[in-house]
Formats: C-alpha cells, sequence, structure tokens
C-alpha cells in the first residue's frame, strides 16, 4: 500500500536531512540505486544487524530494481511504496531516482582502526566540503586503503552530498568520524604508520619519496581544507609534507585530483614492496 505523505515514517526521514536529528537518531540517507543496493549488502560490525533499516521507493523504481527491493525485504527492512511527490520530499537530490534508504549510523571506533594495522589511511583534516569528502573516500576505497579518518573540524561524514559522493564507498572500507587530527596523527604513528601531510608548498616532492623508495611502509595521508590546505600546526605533526608535482601550468590540482594521485602512488609502492594487496582485487 502507498504510504501516506503525512506518516510519521516519512516525517522522520525527511528529518534526516539535518545534521542534529541525523546525530540525535543515528540514522543517514542514502539515496538511488547504487547506495541503497550497497546499504542492503552491509551490516553493522557492532551486532546491530543490517545497516538499511528502511527503504522507500516509487511503483516504477520498485519494478525496475526489484532485485534491490528483494533483497532489502531479506534482509528485514521496512518497504514503503511511495508516489514520486513524496521521494521527492524525502530525498535530496533535484531528480530522485526512486528510491531513498533509512540506515544506521556506520563509523568504527578509532581504536579499532589502529588495531587492524592499517597500511594505508586517508585523513580528512577540515575538509568542509561534503563533494569532496565523499570523493576523497571514494579513491580511497578505489586504491585499497585501509580506512579513513574524518576529523572533528571536517564535514559531517553522513551529510547527504558526501553519501552520494562516495558512490557507495562509504559501504565498503572502515570510517572513524570525530578524531583531533593530534589524536589521528600520534595514534597512526604509534600503530607503525608513517603520516605524510599533502600540501602544495610541501618541501618534500611527492616523485622523489616514490625514487627514494620510501612510500613502500605503512602510510597516512592527511589533506586539508579545499580553499587554504592545511595549518602550520597540523604539518608540524607529519613526518613530512609532500607536494603533488606539477609539470605542466596548471596553478593546482584540487582536494581530490591530490587526493587520488597520492593514495594510488602509496598503493603502488606497497603493492611493489610486496606489503599490501592489489587494488585491482588481489589479481
Amino acid at each position: 500500500m502507498l504510504i501516506s505523505p503525512r506518516s510519521p515514517r516519512v516525517s522522520a526521514a525527511r528529518r534526516l536531512a539535518r545534521r542534529n536529528f541525523r546525530g540525535k537518531e543515528r540514522l543517514f540517507l542514502a539515496e538511488g540505486p547504487q547506495a541503497v543496493r550497497e546499504a542492503v549488502g552491509h551490516r553493522g560490525a557492532d551486532g546491530d544487524g543490517a545497516t538499511l533499516v528502511e527503504l522507500f521507493t516509487t511503483a516504477e523504481a520498485a519494478e525496475r530494481y526489484a532485485d534491490i527491493v528483494t533483497a532489502a525485504r531479506s534482509a528485514g527492512a521496512r518497504v514503503h511504496l511511495a508516489e514520486e511527490e513524496v521521494i521527492a520530499d524525502i530525498s535530496t537530490t533535484v531528480t530522485p531516482q526512486g528510491l531513498v534508504g533509512v540506515c544506521r549510523f556506520l563509523d568504527t571506533p578509532f581504536e579499532e582502526i589502529l588495531a587492524a594495522r592499517p597500511r594505508l589511511v586517508a585523513v580528512l583534516a577540515h575538509v568542509r566540503d561534503p563533494g569532496n569528502a565523499g570523493t576523497v573516500l571514494r579513491c580511497a576505497d578505489a586504491a585499497g586503503a585501509d580506512a579513513v579518518v574524518l576529523t572533528d573540524a571536517s564535514v559531517d561524514l553522513y551529510n547527504p552530498k558526501a553519501v552520494r559522493a562516495s558512490v557507495g564507498s562509504l559501504f565498503h572500507l572502515p570510517v572513524a568520524v570525530g578524531v583531533t587530527v593530534e589524536r589521528a596523527v600520534g595514534g597512526l604513528r604509534d600503530a607503525g604508520v608513517r603520516v605524510l601531510a599533502a600540501d602544495g608548498a610541501g618541501a618534500d616532492d611527492l616523485d622523489d619519496e616514490l625514487d627514494r623508495g620510501t612510500m613502500g611502509t605503512p602510510t597516512a595521508w592527511v589533506f586539508g581544507n579545499e580553499a587554504w590546505g592545511l595549518p602550520e600546526e597540523t604539518r608540524a605533526l607529519a613526518d613530512a609534507v609532500v607536494r603533488v608535482p606539477i609539470h605542466g601550468r596548471a596553478e593546482s590540482l584540487n582536494l581530490a585530483t591530490a587526493a587520488a594521485v597520492c593514495l594510488y602512488a602509496s598503493a603502488r609502492a606497497q603493492r611493489a614492496a610486496g606489503g599490501c594487496r592489489s587494488v585491482t582485487g588481489g589479481q
């Protein structure tokens, strides 16, 4: 049966577009077939069961993505059939794709990430743009990183734009949130991870780091704010401040592009050293 636009379930889902409600309920929205499909297959590590708890779908989307809807029901999620207007009311996108999922928070305690002895980590320090945060998370996933850390000065992991920009990668690797930069760097270094700050004004060149063979060890990359980079006090915490060389006439690289270059450089160096799984899936 079609759910009413005035249903308390619709109102509760709509409120999750706001950070204070997400934090209170520890729930967030995953929109579109890719995100919902990944949410269906994800289970929380804390014993709370399936990450997806509720799904709103139009009749057309339910037919087009019947496999997702069936899997959602099998996983125990409540499935609501809704008019397009209801989906548009819940969704934060301009052109909704007919599926909106309500998911449990899935961030991982920082201590658990350290205990897993990570070899490649992306640390987002002072990253304020949700699209950039989600894209860097996607890059980290693609490069085979073991975890992502969002500091307490960065954007909310569950911002709808960040979730969309991750294109499902949010459900693929551990992410810690609310960690101070000092704690992130100190904890990673104590776990045997070399900490590199990515900055366009860095004293060390990424090519030189690769040529010296210093990047095959466990590494964490710290990425800063989109507009002003990393503050001096954060750069001072790192083992080295590394710049991506600009060989052409471009003024600079944006955050996500620089992150992709740095993470893939580390992934390649670690695979060459025999210390990291292949980013192509272990081939």
